[in-house]
């Protein structure tokens, strides 16, 4: 029998800030290890390779995309409503067809990504729950995505008043 692999993370929360593109590429190159460690560590929790990979292929998303390139945040600090703002507006402005599985999928994924990092004492229980509440809005999100696709004419400045996606 092989050897479990390490799912620990040796990081501080310190050195997932950034303020310059030399700086922002490190924080990316943690980010990619962050996700490897993560795919492993569900792995270790019995997940299958595949749905493993599927939940680190969402969860990059969030983290590489979202939270670093467009939010420019401290990924391993979130801040209450992140998880709304991603889902209820940002995903659904940046994805050509927002479906709800698709939006689903990715919340499952942010959802065991910030599990992990409580695993990893860098996140509370207190923010987990908090997360985990954001998370679990999916009729909210599923009303979003409906109420974007019917969109005529100047109601995006409307849509987008309710939750914007900017920080």
């Amino acid at each position: 029998m092989s050897e479990p692999c390490n799912t620990e993370i040796e990081y501080e929360h310190e050195d997932f800030e950034f303020d310059t593109i030399e700086e922002e590429l490190q924080v990316n190159d943690r980010c990619q290890q962050l996700l490897k460690h993560f795919y492993l560590y569900l792995q270790q929790q019995g997940m299958s390779a595949e749905h493993a990979s599927e939940l680190a292929f969402s969860a990059d998303l969030y983290l590489r995309d979202y939270l670093l390139d467009f939010g420019r945040q401290n990924v391993v600090q979130p801040q209450a409503g992140i998880i709304r703002k991603f889902a209820a507006s940002w995903f659904i402005t940046h994805t050509l067809d927002p479906e709800m599985s698709q939006l689903e999928q990715h919340l499952t994924a942010i959802t065991a990504l910030y599990r992990y990092l409580r695993v990893q004492h860098f996140i509370s229980l207190q923010e987990l729950a908090v997360l985990e509440t954001e998370a679990a809005q999916l009729e909210y999100y599923k009303d979003r995505i409906a109420a974007f696709l019917a969109l005529t004419g100047d109601g995006f400045a409307a849509w987008d008043a309710d939750c914007p996606a900017k920080f």
